[in-house]
């Protein structure tokens, strides 16, 4: 079986598939692997690591295409301004596995549907002891929250830690988190680090442990929120009421902060407005507000995706692809997770797909030329 890993052509994408010691787990399990020239060079992985572990450099992108596998980043709807270039060179019977952003963009996996390939979406896997290891969206959350932190240190004109110097006492930042999943508590726990004053605030009570044992703040708000999480552990969309009365709140926590950053999406659907250009108008000029659910919209009423914005002496930070910007390490965490799902289907040197298995049943999304996966063909209707 060939396992063949191309460059990435989105726009700003550092990252690679796969790193040269995961493609020496898969040769050593029997596979051949080839990487397209170059494919790694971004994120620190040059041509000779792959080949000093026994993978094939290939020149082209029609030779790393006929692979029977293809190991991508970002395939389909995560790619909507240069996959389709890439549209003619799959073929029947190939499988992909990449993300896709389904729910997002459900055309791009009908238009890779229409080439007769096996689309798996690795936003889809179930969120299951299981398949943690095999968490995509987990790990690259990891590296956002970090990021995330760090852009807004740099941005911020003051200093994070307390200090106490010969020029007088200066007073610790104060950094707020909206969203305890993975992204928000790497943020709380980079933003510790840095030595700021950390409070965090999720619709889900249940998170309050893990914020205080990262030595934040629980900010506590009286709202039901029983309806907060889909059975497959993923948010899901609240009322307009529920939004309503957590403005309010927020309004009155927003105005203290130096840092706010929000992490709210929900799969496939425009991210909640949480802090709107009232709130920003009412936080103190200086103040920094990081968006990372800006490519779904943006959790802040002024974001623009990928812009700095300056509203009433507040900075709004818009990134889309954080994980990008830390590549060689996300490209690590994203091989281990992408290489641990295909070995799932791996019997032998051969390809299994076994449809009892949820892993693999819930996240393929396309399969003999039609979209099999009953949430994103619902959107195509």
């Amino acid at each position: 079986m060939i396992v063949a890993v191309p460059r990435e052509s989105h726009p700003g994408e550092r990252r690679v598939a796969l790193i040269p010691a995961a493609a020496a787990q898969l040769i050593k399990a029997g596979m051949e692997v080839l990487v397209e020239t170059g494919a790694g060079e971004s994120a620190g992985y040059i041509d000779q690591q792959y080949i000093d572990k026994g993978a094939k450099i290939v020149n082209t992108r029609q030779e790393v295409f006929a692979g029977e596998v293809i190991l991508q980043v970002r395939a389909a709807g995560a790619s909507p301004q240069t996959g389709s270039k890439d549209l003619e060179l799959y073929r029947k019977g190939q499988v992909v596995i990449a993300l896709c952003d389904p729910l997002g963009s459900p055309k791009g996996a009908a238009e890779l549907a229409s080439r007769g390939v096996s689309l798996f979406a690795l936003e889809l896997l179930p969120r299951i002891t299981r398949a943690q290891s095999m968490d995509v969206l987990s790990s690259m959350a990891t590296v956002a929250g970090y990021k995330a932190v760090l852009l807004a240190a740099e941005t911020l004109p003051k200093m994070f830690p307390m200090l106490m110097t010969a020029a007088g006492t200066l007073s610790p930042a104060r950094v707020f988190i909206v969203g305890v999943g993975v992204a928000g508590l790497q943020a709380i726990a980079t933003a510790r680090r840095l030595g700021a004053l950390v409070s965090a605030y999720d619709v889900r009570p249940a998170v309050k442990e893990q914020v205080l044992s990262l030595g934040a703040k629980f900010v506590e708000m009286e709202l039901e929120a029983g309806g907060a999480e889909d059975k497959g552990g993923y948010a899901q969309a609240m009322g307009e009421e529920f939004y309503r009365k957590q403005r309010e709140f927020m309004a009155r926590v927003v105005a203290e902060q130096d840092v706010v950053i929000t992490t709210a999406a929900v799969p496939g659907k425009k991210a909640p407005i949480l802090i709107t250009a009232e709130m920003v108008a009412g936080m103190t000029p200086g103040s920094v507000i990081v968006d990372l659910a800006a490519e779904r919209g943006g959790n802040c009423e002024l974001t623009k995706p990928d812009q700095q914005v300056v509203e009433h002496g507040v900075t709004i930070l818009g990134p889309t692809n954080l994980p990008s910007t830390a590549p060689y390490h996300a490209s690590q965490m994203f091989a281990k997770n992408a290489c641990t799902f295909l070995m799932l289907m791996v019997r032998e040197g051969k390809l299994e797909m076994d449809m009892e298995d949820e892993v693999i049943r819930e996240t393929l999304v396309a399969r003999d030329g039609a979209v099999v996966n009953v949430r994103v063909g619902d959107l195509l209707k």
